[in-house]
């Protein structure tokens, strides 16, 4: 399936295989097209299948349905553990359920999927600085690809970050700028400056590349259910191009033959204090009114979602919905998450966990779905959060004043 073009997602204009994003006739965005059976002799499913098997721990075992090869790549990302959670479906009453668990990737974050691909693609077209705007996870997964690889990099961040997510980029040697102002006036800084310079920004001038790199996640998904497509997916929403992608994924594999069956319902997260995407869901719009972020989910505040329209469309089309949690619920699905599986999740995954406790107490979820839950991000990177729910027993260093501290606990519960 090798990229035959760009291709407007609004008038379907077609463009080379350059560092393109938006369309001149329509100003749609551009996303990567593939050869056809008409232009390119298909592969027979069962070679794909071995060929995938055959293929490198990684991402990279999909190749096959890539913008790029990405041969030598010197800092693998994916093939991340697909975990049965049977304590937190028991706990929520349902039978199925499965997190997938993106914190295993280099720097903890989905990111690096999609940073592979955009750098490989950036190696390919010739670029030597590598740039991004980011809400945190993005910023650390470009300063380490690009110290891998030997490039100079720009790292664009509100000034409001998280302090983890500030001191896991710089260790890196990127070139780190902190900007007075939100995410999409980060990013409007960003598409200014990818005028001026000659520099790959990973989630502009590439970003028809960079998002490809999250089909990877639902090429795993059903290579880890062996060979089965879940029934549903729970995953969060910022700008709207994970939660499409994934379905893009899924779509490719059922049109290769790699898988049978019907695409999943898509349920998107938001959080309350951003949620343009959940508010449009649940006012039958189709399309997304721009708001101001305000959530401790940093990582998924984007206010004005260029892929909100394809999401919603996605969720209604699949037989899903888009939901949104406040921040108190996000921190309650943190807490839920890590005590039922052993998963400490930054924010966004909270968002997700939250999101599909609502589902589960709404009874929208059949008891024999197979549901599976993204989490995107580690609970180190958002340690803030995690402040103020437990307790520390204190005691002195002696028998007796353990068992009086546990005699209190008991009579306290």
């Amino acid at each position: 399936m090798p990229p035959e073009s760009l291709r407007c997602k609004e008038c379907k204009t077609e463009y080379p295989l350059e560092a393109l994003y938006v369309c001149e006739r329509c100003f749609g965005p551009l996303e990567v097209a593939y050869a056809t059976e008409t232009t390119s002799p298909a592969i027979d499913p069962a070679e794909l299948k071995r060929r995938i098997q055959a293929g490198p721990g990684s991402l990279w075992r999909y190749a096959d349905f890539l913008p790029t090869q990405g041969r030598g790549y010197p800092l693998p990302a994916g093939w991340t553990p697909l975990i049965r959670a049977d304590r937190l479906a028991e706990e929520l009453g349902l039978r199925e359920v499965y997190v997938k668990n993106d914190a295993a990737n280099p720097t903890h974050s989905f990111k690096d999927r999609v940073v592979s691909v955009a750098l490989a693609r950036a190696r390919e077209l010739g670029f030597k600085t590598i740039a991004c705007a980011s809400t945190g996870n993005l910023a650390n997964a470009v300063a380490a690809h690009a110290a891998a690889a030997g490039l100079e990099s720009f790292v664009f961040i509100p000034a409001d970050l998280e302090e983890q997510k500030i001191l896991a980029t710089g260790i890196y040697g990127t070139n780190l700028v902190s900007v007075n102002g939100n995410y999409d006036e980060v990013n409007r800084l960003c598409t200014e400056l990818a005028g001026e310079h000659e520099w790959a920004f990973v989630n502009i001038n590439l970003r028809p590349y960079y998002a490809e790199g999250s089909k990877t996640l639902a090429y795993e998904i059903v290579e880890q259910l062996s060979w089965e497509l879940p029934d549903r997916v729970v995953a969060p929403i910022a700008s709207g191009s994970l939660f499409t992608k994934l379905a893009r994924g899924f779509d490719e594999w059922l049109e290769a033959g790699l898988v049978a069956g019907e695409l999943p319902r898509f349920n998107g997260a938001q959080a309350a204090g951003c949620s343009p995407v959940a508010q449009a869901f649940a006012a039958g719009r189709d399309f997304c009114q721009p708001v101001k972020p305000e959530t401790i989910a940093k990582s998924l505040a984007i206010g004005n979602p260029a892929d909100g329209p394809y999401a919603l469309d996605l969720a209604r089309r699949s037989g899903g919905r888009i939901d949104s949690v406040t921040d108190e619920e996000i921190r309650e699905g943190i807490r839920l998450l890590a005590r039922t599986t052993g998963i400490f999740t930054e924010t966004a995954g909270g968002v997700t966990t939250a999101v599909l406790k609502q589902l589960a107490d709404r009874g929208e979820i059949d008891r024999d779905e197979r549901v599976v839950v993204l989490i995107t991000g580690e609970g180190l990177k958002t340690l803030e959060c995690a402040r103020g729910t437990f307790e520390t027993w204190e005691i002195e260093p002696t028998a007796r004043s353990f068992e009086q501290a546990r005699e209190r606990l008991v009579l306290a519960a």
